[in-house]
Formats: structure tokens, C-alpha cells, sequence
């Protein structure tokens, strides 16, 4: 009966070692150790682990002259004042497609239209007309890069296409082209900036 015994206290203790051997040793808590976060396994031990935001590192920039660090500065100064009537001008139009795309009505689609054209006259009306030349330049390369289409295919759409050619001729007494795409191999700069004010971010996932 002793032999039987001790075999049943060496057996439990077995288990326990084994059992302890299975579960790889947890942080020591302290007691102002108050915040729950998960774990994972490390090297055989059990660390915590923390979510924080994307940290994107980029080299820095060498310029060859300080005329071509001005001209990026001045780009980049450009890019921020634009990208505010970008990002407004992608959503209405990204809007405006999936409402078209609920209805069939043609009466309802024609106040959609409308109300997205009032909205756009009145953000023009307001900031856009104050912009300069080469801001107003970096906006329509935008526009395409946030809709996929040309500023003159949203005009055409929204106005018809008397308007988007009288405007294309209008923009284009200041040098611009309402038809201009974005490359971003082409526009490598602008795409620099906008990487650096994390331009892509405020998208939703559905949009």
C-alpha cells in the first residue's frame, strides 16, 4: 500500500511539472500594472503586445541645390492647400456615383446632379477662385487621382458638354488642361508630399 502510495504523489507530481512545463512563464504583474493587453509567445515566454498607429520611416530628402529645395518647399506648400478641395471633390463625386446608382429615376438623378453641382459652385465661390495658377494646376491632377476620371469628364457630367468645353478653353488661357491626368511615376513629388500628410488615410475602406 506504501509502494501504491507514493506512486500516486509521484504521479501527481509529474502531472504538475508537466503541466507547469506546458504553459511557457507569464510577466511578472506589478501592482500598478493595470491595463489589459493580449500576449503572445516570444522565445518561450509570454510577452505583451500593444497596437500603435503605422510608423512609416522615409530617407531623407538631398537636394543638389538650394534653388531645387525652395522650388520642393514651395511644391509641397502648394500640394497642402489643395488637398483639402481634393479630398471634398473626391467624395461628392464618389457620392453622387453610388446615389445615380440607387435610383432611375431621371427627374431625382437630375437633382442629384444639381445639388452636387450648387455644392461645388458654392466651395469655388468661397476658396477655389482665390487659389493660384499652380495650385489650381496640382487640383485637376488631383481630381483625377481621387475620381479616376478627368476634371473635364466631371464637368461634362455635371454641367454637359458645352460647359466643359467653354471651361476647357477658359483654363486654358492660364495654362491648364481640364483633361490632364496623374501619373504618380510622372508626379513623384506630389506623391511625396501626399504620402507625408498620409493623403490616403481619411478613405473608408468601402469608398
Amino acid at each position: 500500500m506504501k509502494l501504491f502510495g507514493l506512486l500516486v504523489v509521484f504521479c501527481c507530481l509529474m502531472g504538475k511539472v508537466n503541466a507547469q512545463s506546458a504553459h511557457p512563464p507569464y510577466p511578472v504583474i506589478g501592482k500598478n500594472d493595470t491595463i489589459k493587453t493580449y500576449l503572445t509567445l516570444l522565445d518561450g515566454e509570454m510577452v505583451p503586445w500593444v497596437v500603435t498607429n503605422e510608423v512609416v520611416i522615409r530617407a531623407g530628402r538631398i537636394f543638389k541645390t538650394d534653388a531645387d529645395r525652395k522650388a520642393f518647399n514651395l511644391l509641397r506648400y502648394n500640394v497642402s492647400k489643395v488637398i483639402p478641395y481634393a479630398h471634398f471633390a473626391g467624395d461628392r463625386y464618389r457620392k453622387l456615383q453610388r446615389d445615380l446608382a440607387l435610383t432611375g429615376d431621371k427627374d431625382k438623378q437630375k437633382q442629384l446632379i444639381e445639388t452636387c453641382n450648387h455644392e461645388i459652385k458654392d466651395m469655388f465661390n468661397r476658396d477655389i477662385k482665390n487659389l493660384t495658377i499652380s495650385q489650381g494646376e496640382i487640383l485637376i491632377k488631383l481630381i483625377n487621382r481621387e475620381t479616376d476620371v478627368t476634371t473635364y469628364a466631371v464637368v461634362k457630367e455635371l454641367k454637359g458638354t458645352i460647359t466643359a468645353f467653354s471651361m476647357q478653353m477658359l483654363a486654358g488661357l492660364f495654362g491648364h488642361n481640364l483633361k490632364e491626368t496623374y501619373d504618380r511615376e510622372e508626379q513623384r513629388d506630389i506623391e511625396t508630399i501626399l504620402q507625408e500628410y498620409n493623403y490616403d488615410s481619411y478613405k473608408s475602406p468601402y469608398q
